[in-house]
């Protein structure tokens, strides 16, 4: 099967939790030029009032530098994999298990499909658990 596997970078950023916070920190960011591929915005349990944001990819200097300025950081503590390629029934199971059989833990998973293609982005706990998942993935 013909995947595409690859670490990315992903940026966080504290948000308030009030009504367009998420979407002033977007605008920015598509001020800069930035092409998002992937966005996951959630309330934070742990402080009320506070959410964060997760976006990949930052490409260029000038988004990095927005993204910086707007209060994002790459998270080290979550190290990410995107995966890509044709959809079908049970693939995230199986590339999942892969992973289990592999030794990998998972600290994330985010996975959607749009038309006949999937996108799957895991995080794993470390930089070496990268190299050790893309190996696995790329042998699948």
């Amino acid at each position: 099967m013909d995947l595409e596997v690859e670490r990315v970078d992903v940026w966080a950023a504290p948000i308030k939790d009030e009504t367009g916070s998420l979407g002033s920190l977007l605008k920015g960011l598509h001020k800069a030029g930035t092409d998002l591929q992937s966005v996951i915005a959630r309330r934070s349990g742990d402080l009320p009032g506070m959410g964060v944001v997760f976006v990949t990819p930052l490409q260029s200097e000038q988004e990095t530098r927005a993204a910086s300025q707007l209060g994002f950081n790459v998270t080290q503590s979550l190290q990410s994999i995107r995966i890509r390629g044709q959809d079908r029934a049970g693939i995230l199971s199986d590339l999942m298990q892969a992973l289990a059989d592999g030794g990998i833990s998972l600290r994330g998973l985010s996975a959607s499909v749009i038309g006949s293609q999937f996108v799957a982005y895991v995080g794993v706990d470390s930089p070496d658990a990268v190299i050790k998942a893309i190996d696995i993935l790329r042998r699948f």
